[in-house]
């Protein structure tokens, strides 16, 4: 308690000690946890099964349950605003959004920080059309770079930061459509020669078109999946709060929480 007094910057006389040190002592013990009682605004691109909305207003998703459990545990509520990803983006960026969740790129660690070790890796498959005249080819592909030796086309959707880095960087012709559920009409239209893609949602999308199995096709070839964060506008203060998601997402992995969650979203797998 001597201690305590001692950092006062001036002296107390006796009858006003005990009280000076019950208030002292009194605001230490009220501070709240880091963040607590705040509020996080993610802003989201619908899509399923990581974040959606239900047509009756319910937020479901794998990756929305994650990151809401994680930050409930550290104290923090979340408020998810659903937007075309170039405008999630744009809104991080600005400040208007706190939050996004995606790979990390150096063009978005410029204006959104983040955690160190990614809470999912997403693992991506090449889809090509129905009797491929190149199929043989395709199925035969190790690398990114087998796709420019092939001269093949690839066709993604607008915002699509991993075909950035890896496809267009490499020289490699890329169609872009407006949203992730038009790629597939586009492929299957010979549009474009391939499209990589997360598989889960994809086969959701292709069974929400007319679109169907007889038209596109899933090989086995793979590359490196992409890792996905938390990241949050430098902007605003909330960057305080990522040592706290990353140490609790962790744990979530550690005791198998994180693959229980995920569970029932991806089984049975298609």
């Amino acid at each position: 308690m001597k201690s305590v007094l001692r950092t006062l910057p001036f002296r107390l006389k006796e009858p006003g000690r005990l009280l000076a040190v019950c208030l002292l002592f009194g605001l230490l013990c009220a501070q709240p946890a880091l963040g607590a009682g705040s509020v996080l605004i993610i802003d989201y691109p619908d899509y399923w099964p990581f974040f959606t909305r239900k047509e009756d207003g319910e937020m479901t998703g794998f990756f929305y349950d994650i990151v809401s459990e994680a930050m409930a545990e550290a104290g923090i509520f979340t408020s998810w605003r659903a937007y075309p990803w170039t405008r999630c983006q744009a809104n991080v960026k600005s400040g208007e959004s706190e939050a996004m969740i995606t790979v990390p790129t150096p063009e978005r660690l410029e204006y959104a920080a983040t955690h160190p070790d990614p809470f999912y890796l997403k693992k991506l498959s090449v889809f090509t059309y129905r009797n491929h005249p190149k199929l043989g080819y395709i199925q035969s592909m190790k690398t990114l770079d087998d796709i420019k030796t092939g001269d093949l086309t690839v066709v993604t959707y607008s915002g699509n930061g991993w075909n950035d880095r890896n496809i267009k960087s490499r020289g490699i012709k890329t169609y872009e459509a407006p949203l992730l559920k038009s790629v597939w009409r586009m492929l299957a239209n010979r549009r474009g020669d391939i499209a990589i893609e997360w598989p889960l949602a994809a086969w959701a999308d292709i069974d929400k078109t007319e679109i169907g199995p007889s038209q596109i096709v899933e090989t086995c070839v793979t590359f490196d999946p992409m890792p996905f964060h938390l990241m949050i506008s430098k902007k605003t203060r909330q960057t305080r709060l990522l040592p706290e998601f990353n140490r609790i997402i962790l744990k979530m992995k550690e005791s198998g929480r994180m693959d229980e969650i995920v569970s029932k979203y991806t089984h049975p797998a298609r």
